[in-house]
Order: C-alpha cells, then structure tokens, then sequence
C-alpha cells in the first residue's frame, strides 16, 4: 500500500494544474450540495422540533357553545387517537377594537380573545415576553406580533372593546399555535359576550391532513353534528414556514445537481487524459511489479486525494452560505420566531457530503482508471503519448482540402482525435450554458414578479396617511377630499383607496386579512391568475394562498364577517399575493376598522408626468399625506437574483476549467505537432488561432444544445418555486424570451470555451520550439 500512495504522491505533484482543477471542481459542488441539502432540512426539521418544545396544538378547534357544552366537549376528546388537550376555554370576538400606547398590535378588524386561567396548559404552552399573565377583570395578555419584536408595557396600554370596556394591557405573549389575538380570564371572556368555545388537541398520529382529520372525527365523536364550528391545524402554519425555504430549494437543487454532473465529466475527462497521457508511466509501473489493481489504486487515490481537501473547504463554505440562506429564508415571515433559532445546516448533512462527494469522484474516476488497469505493459511502453489513428488525420486531410485558413482546418480537426474526450468536453459546455441560460430566465422571471407584486407598471406614485396616533400629524381631508385633490393635480390618470384590516371567515377559526379598495380599481388591480376582477357587491378576489389553503374554486362562495353581519362573498378571481381576500365593499367593511378611512392611496400617471415632482406637490398639500415613487424592489428578490448570479458564475468557472483541462491535454499530446508546425514557420498567432478553433466550434454546437435546454429548465423551475410557496404565477413569468436574446445565449457557449482556451493556447505558443522537440 505504501508503494501506491508514494506512486499516487508523485502523480499528484506532477499534475499540479489537473490537481487544482478537481479541487476547485469539488469544492464549488460540494458548497452547492451543503446549502441545498440545509435548506431542504430547514423545511421541516427546526419547525417541528420548536413546536413540540411549546406543546403546539395539532388542531385548534371551535365549537358553538349553544350545540355543545364544555363537559359535552371533554367527555368527547377521551379517545384513544388524543393524545393531549386543552380546554374548552370560552372565545369572543371583538368587532373594531381600539387600541391606545404606543404600540400597535398589526392590522385593525376583527379581534379574537380567548379566556385562559393559565399559560402553561398541556397544549399550545405560551411563553410571556413582557409583563404577567391576566388574573382579573379589565386584564388582558396579547400575542406578540413576531414582525414587531419584544414589545415593552406602559401604562397607557389599553384595549378598548366597541362596547367601551377597557382591558388593561398586562403582558404579551407568543403563541406557537397562533391560538388567538389575545388573553383575558375566563370570567372576562364570558363578559364580553362569549359565544363560542375553544379546544387544543395534540394527537398521536399528526403526520398528514388525513391522520389530523381522522383524530378530529374521533375528538367530536357523539357531538351535534352542528357543534364543530371550525378547525385550524399546525399543517397550515408548517406551509406558510416553509414559503421562505421552498423560494430557494427548485433553483438550489437544480444548480446543485448540474454541479455533480459537471464534476462528474470533469473528473471522468481527467482521469482519462491521464491514463492516455501516461501510457509510459503505466508501462513502467507494470514493469517494476504494480499488479494492476495497484495501478488502478494509483489512479483512484490521484484524484481522491484534491477531492477529499476541496470537499472539506466546500463543506466549511456551504454551511456558512447555507447557514446565511436558511436564516434569510425565514426573514419576515409571520412565525419566524418559532424557528429562526434553529434555522442552521444540521450536522448529519456534513459527513454526508464529507463521505458523499469523494466516492462520486471515485466512482467518476473508475472507468478510465480500469483502462490502465488491462493495458499491457509493452503496450503501454510503446504506445507513446499520443496515437495517430482513427478518424482524427482522416478528417484534418479532408479539411485541409477545404478554403479554410490553415490553421482553422486543423483546429477543426482535432476534437475528431479524442472523440470521448470531446463528447466529455461537449457535454461540459452544454451545461454551462444551460446554467446561464436558466439563471437569466429566473432573474428575470423573479424581477417581473417584483412588478407584478408591486405594480411598477400601473402605479407609478403611491401614498400612505398617517395614524395621528402613531406618526402626526394625521391628514386634514377625509377621503373623498383626497381624492378631489389628487384627481385635481396636473398628470393624474387614476386613482385607487386602499384600506386592510382582519376579520374572520364563517367555519374558521383562522383569522383572514381583508383589503378593502375603491376608486378606479378597474384600471389599477393586480393581474390574476384566473377569472376576473370584481364587477360588484358581494363578489371578492382571493389570493393563491388562500386558494390553496382553503382549497376553493371559481364561484364558491365564502360567508365573511362584516359591519352587516356576516355575509356571503362569491369567489371571481385569484390574484398571486396581496391580501387573503380583496373587496370593493368598502361602506360594509370599513367600519371593522377604527379609523374607518383609507390607509393608502394609488395613482397612475398620465405619460411624462415626473413621478417625483408628483409626489413632492402632494406631499405640500396635506402634511399627513406621505407620496413615495413606487419603485421599490423587495428584498427576497433581490437576494434570490444576487444568489443566483453568483452560483452561476461558479458554475461557469468549472465549466470553463473543463474545457481549460481538456486545452491542456490536447497541447500535451501534441507537443511534437505543434513544435513541427512552429518550425516550418506558424506563427504565435497561428498556433493560438489553431488551438481556440479546435473548442470554439464545440462550444457553437454546446450553445445551440445548452440554450433550449435552459429554457426547458427555466419553464420546469418557475411553476415549481410557485408550488412550493404556495402561489399559482401567471404565464406572464415564462413568457421572457425573444430571439436576440437567445441567440446570443447559442453564442455564449462559443464565449465559454474559448475563455478556457486562451491561457494554454497562449502557452502552447509562446514554448520554444527547441525545448518541445527535445523533449519529444
């Protein structure tokens, strides 16, 4: 054993360049393979063991307290499937609550309090950041917006129900079941008009929506069928958590997977210009006594060797970017506190990778390598450094018939020498261009979808009304008058009102985040993804996640609780993101809000109307009317395009290092060619010209084949970062190519091999002829 390493030893230190090419190969692959297998884990992994730790509730579910009593509810929960419960604790819900201190709680609307006697209860356990838990009448404990962070009690702090009662404000908490707004007694809850019980289950078996469903049947068994008013289960909150990761994951596992096979042809095209450029060498091993296991050991630890070191720097440098992505992948979504903690690489994703990559680049090396292992050594001695047989001369003296210059004829001639070596390099560079292709479709799918969610290109100025109570001065005009001013200014084309706030959903418990608009909504809403926009009253648009969660269709209608009671709203369309559900009645659920006004205005502008000098001319006519240019780009686009570019320029690198080792093979070989060329009068240039032509006409063919390739990719990626965060695009987003731009993709593969061909082509030409042929 000691002889073959000393033997591979040596092979490395002589191939210094094919040694760093495979370091640098595995590192970029392996870096790749720790960020995408820690985000895949950041999906599930964190979330489930941060919501066992708070005893989250499998199912939160709502009862009818008319249908069904408490003793009614827990007698029924004694089923085997239950594992743990809580409850029924009386549950009201505020109409319009407002709010006085400092500190806002997030959206007005409807308000959902639950009387609890305490936090630590078997299920949904709370854990109080602020203050102390309610322990008398006029107390209230309120759930911490994860979005706001550790909130601070003043004595102001106060909740003042529509009937006029005031809560004082006595600590927040957070809950990991999302089970309400906020905390009061048991007795309080029951003063405010409780009408409705809640009970928390945990379940033995909570691994799908079918085992949820099944232990919930099993819970309300021998209940009025009529009791169940509504259900929430931790399914719904693990989906929205995983949005964030799911953003990267398509793109991560793709650039992943085309890194492992780009090292794959790499470490295959290494191994074989080795065992062809030392036939010598493996005569004279064979010769000295190496069996020709030894000689295949020889070749396998060679390659192993830089793998094993660029796979540990790989390692160390994808946990620190897979570390940073999977924190950014959380990053302002509502129950990231739950998980961002926990959000790292986990450990067991190391030795994977560890163990993983070097076997890959062994089990890539092991073909040629088994070719040393059956040459014979007299075979090997004589054969040479390279073989002028085959199709390789036959089409150079057929090209060198042609009008080509010279040195393009024999260029073109030289990939037919190796034909497996060139399929290898071919191969190489569709797969660079298949990268670049696909990184600019999603860049530039993922900035249409900043438009779209932004509207960049109907509302060129958009502008927020102060709170009085937060940010004075507040407006002086109500809104009909801000509309009268605004419609009044000089390039004003449209204008549209905005105002949110939450209510709830009749048969859920969940609360839903309503955006109510008016004004010229016809000319102004988002594009949809299917159906129409609101045409009249009682008709809404829902956006793709409340599609999916909710699992409606076109013309369903939904029962929404409003300042008429609840009414009915039928389903027109779907919208990509916004507000869960937009409305144009806005005399019936503007009321739910305590100012009872608009929050934001829209306008589009006539062509030519300087957004900026618009905004500063409102901005004089109201002091509590904030005007911005709406051109702001959102961050996680941002983050997705900067993480893209730079996976693709690596990927680009090992592309182009690929055709560089195959250059310098070639070059090898034909060190007795080209100093025979040189001395019957090539020139430096010619040499150079000789040398790029043989890859540039792979890398026209490797363009023509990687372009359509990446558009494939792009088509297949898009519709699946959609899925996975819960979103339905619309075709718009695939629709971002034309015929210049891809042509010049086609030419990028012809850029990338002759990048990686230029230095040892330069090389080649600048060796002295003397020298070549001497050591020939």
């Amino acid at each position: 054993m000691s002889a073959v390493w000393r033997a591979s030893r040596a092979a490395v230190k002589r191939r210094r360049l094919q040694t760093f090419v495979l370091g640098v190969v595995v590192l970029v692959s392996s870096a790749m393979a720790v960020a995408t297998l820690g985000l895949l884990a950041a999906v599930s992994g964190p979330f489930d063991q941060a919501y066992s730790a708070a005893r989250g509730a499998h199912v939160v579910a709502e009862f009818d307290s008319s249908k069904a009593t408490a003793a009614q509810i827990v007698h029924a929960a004694n089923a085997p499937e239950v594992e743990a419960v809580a409850g029924p604790y009386p549950e009201a819900v505020l109409h319009s609550p407002s709010e006085t201190g400092d500190h806002p709680a997030g959206l007005p609307g409807s308000f959902t309090l639950v009387g609890r006697d305490r936090p630590d209860t078997p299920v949904d356990t709370l854990v109080l950041s602020a203050g102390r838990w309610a322990t008398g009448p006029g107390e209230i404990v309120m759930n911490e917006p994860s979005y706001i962070g550790p909130m601070q009690i003043k004595s102001e702090h106060e909740v003042v129900t529509p009937d006029g009662v005031r809560l004082k404000i006595v600590g927040y908490a957070a809950s990991a079941s999302q089970s309400a707004g906020g905390w009061v007694t048991p007795d309080q809850a029951r003063a405010l008009h409780s009408a409705s019980l809640q009970m928390m289950y945990r379940f033995r078996d909570a691994g799908s929506d079918a085992a949820l469903k099944a232990g919930t049947a099993a819970a309300t068994q021998g209940l009025p069928s009529d009791a169940l008013t509504g259900t929430s289960t931790y399914l719904a909150i693990k989906a929205n958590l995983a949005k964030g990761p799911n953003t990267y994951v398509p793109f991560l596992t793709v650039f992943g997977v085309l890194g492992l096979i780009v090292s794959v042809l790499i470490v295959g095209n290494v191994v074989s210009g080795a065992v062809v450029s030392g036939f010598r060498h493996i005569g004279v091993l064979k010769a000295l006594g190496f069996t020709p296991n030894q000689v295949t050991a020889v070749y396998l630890v060679m390659v192993t060797f830089p793998a094993v070191i660029g796979c540990a720097l790989g390692s160390v440098i994808g946990s620190l970017v897979g570390g940073k992505l999977v924190r950014q992948a959380f990053f302002g979504i509502f129950g990231s506190d739950l998980v961002l903690d926990r959000a790292a690489v986990p450990t067991w994703v190391h030795p994977v990778v560890l163990i993983g990559m070097p076997v890959l680049v062994a089990l890539s090396a092991l073909i040629p390598a088994m070719r040393a292992r059956r040459l014979p050594a007299a075979v090997a001695i004589s054969a040479g450094s390279v073989q002028q047989t085959g199709r390789g001369p036959m089409v150079q003296r057929r090209l060198g018939g042609s009008r080509l210059p010279r040195p393009v004829s024999l260029g073109l001639g030289w990939p037919f020498a190796r034909p497996g070596r060139t399929a290898l390099t071919l191969s190489t560079v569709v797969l660079g261009v298949m990268t670049v292709t696909m990184a600019l479709g999603i860049s530039a799918s993922v900035v249409r979808f900043g438009q779209l969610q932004n509207q960049t290109d109907r509302i060129q100025v958009r502008i927020d009304l102060s709170d009085p109570q937060w940010n004075p001065p507040g407006p002086t005009h109500s809104d009909d008058q801000v509309f009268a001013l605004l419609r009044s200014l000089p390039g004003t084309a449209h204008v549209s009102a905005q105002s949110a706030l939450e209510t709830r959903m009749t048969g859920s418990s969940a609360i839903l985040r309503v955006g109510v608009e008016s004004g010229d909504t016809a000319q102004l809403h988002p594009d949809l993804v299917r159906g129409r926009w609101i045409e009249g009253p009682n008709e809404v648009v829902v956006s793709s996640e409340f599609w999916h969660r909710h699992k409606v269709s076109l013309g369903d209608t939904i029962t929404l609780d409003s300042s008429d009671g609840p009414q009915p709203q039928k389903i027109v369309g779907e919208i990509v993101g916004g507000w869960d559900v937009t409305t144009l009645d806005w005399h019936r659920f503007i009321p739910l809000s305590p100012v009872r006004r608009a929050q934001s205005f829209s306008v589009q502008l006539t062509k030519g109307t300087d957004p900026q000098a618009y905004a500063a001319a409102v901005a004089r006519t109201d002091p509590g009317l904030n005007a911005a240019v709406n051109n702001a780009s959102d961050t996680i686009e941002k983050v997705i395009i900067s993480v893209v570019s730079t996976l693709t320029v690596m990927l680009i690198i090992v592309s182009g290092l690929g055709v560089f080792n195959t250059v310098v093979l070639n070059t090898r070989e034909r060190r007795k060619d080209l100093g025979m060329l040189k001395s019957i009068g090539m020139t430096p240039r010619q040499v150079i010209a000789m040398v790029v032509t043989s890859v540039a006409a792979l890398g026209a063919v490797g363009g023509i084949v990687g372009a359509p390739l990446g558009i494939l990719a792009h088509r297949i990626i898009i519709p699946m970062t959609g899925r996975g965060t819960g979103l339905d695009l619309p075709d718009s987003l695939l629709h971002v190519w034309n015929w210049p731009t891809v042509a010049l993709l086609a030419f990028s593969g012809s850029v990338i091999a002759v990048l990686g061909a230029y230095l040892p082509a330069r090389g080649a030409a600048k060796a002295p002829v003397a020298e070549v042929l001497r050591t020939e």
